[in-house]
């Protein structure tokens, strides 16, 4: 289905989808009205810090690191060839804050559009984001009628 909606994804968002249900419901919920994007860095990163975050809850991170892996049917990764041509401005926008967000940024660039993240270090860098808390309002805006629900 051709969606007019996207949005990026940072590392964090994807953490959040693996750990509880709330952002991961939220992703299942618009898939069919949202293109969700992340540079594949995001992926990796979450690869790495998940079984970290598992061993201190006492869970096994092989069941954290599958539910990752099917997100990746709904979430798609992009590959650092398609967005390194923005590096220099992504790098420009974000390097007062952290500069290893340059992948994010440079997404968010090429597909014009905001990103869904908790981190402020995004704020001031010139593309518009997103929190948990309001993402709704975002991905529902083709919608005429938000229910109480999805308040």
């Amino acid at each position: 289905m051709a969606t007019e909606t996207k949005i990026v994804l940072d590392a964090n968002i994807l953490i959040r989808a693996v750990l509880g249900k709330k952002v991961r419901n939220t992703i299942e919920k618009f898939v069919n009205s949202t293109q969700f994007f992340t540079p594949e860095v995001c992926f990796a990163d979450a690869r790495k810090y998940l079984p970290a975050l598992f061993a201190k809850r006492n869970l096994p991170a092989d069941e954290a690191l599958k539910v990752l892996e099917g997100l990746t049917s709904l979430i798609a990764a992009v590959d650092a060839d398609l967005y390194e041509i923005y590096e220099v401005e992504a790098k420009q926008r974000i390097a007062v804050r952290d500069i290893d967000d340059w992948p994010i940024v440079a997404v968010s660039l090429m597909l014009d559009c905001p990103i869904w993240t908790e981190d402020d270090d995004f704020f001031g860098a010139g593309v518009a984001t997103w929190t948990s808390d309001r993402i709704h309002l975002y991905l529902s805006k083709g919608d005429r009628k938000i229910s109480n629900d999805d308040k």
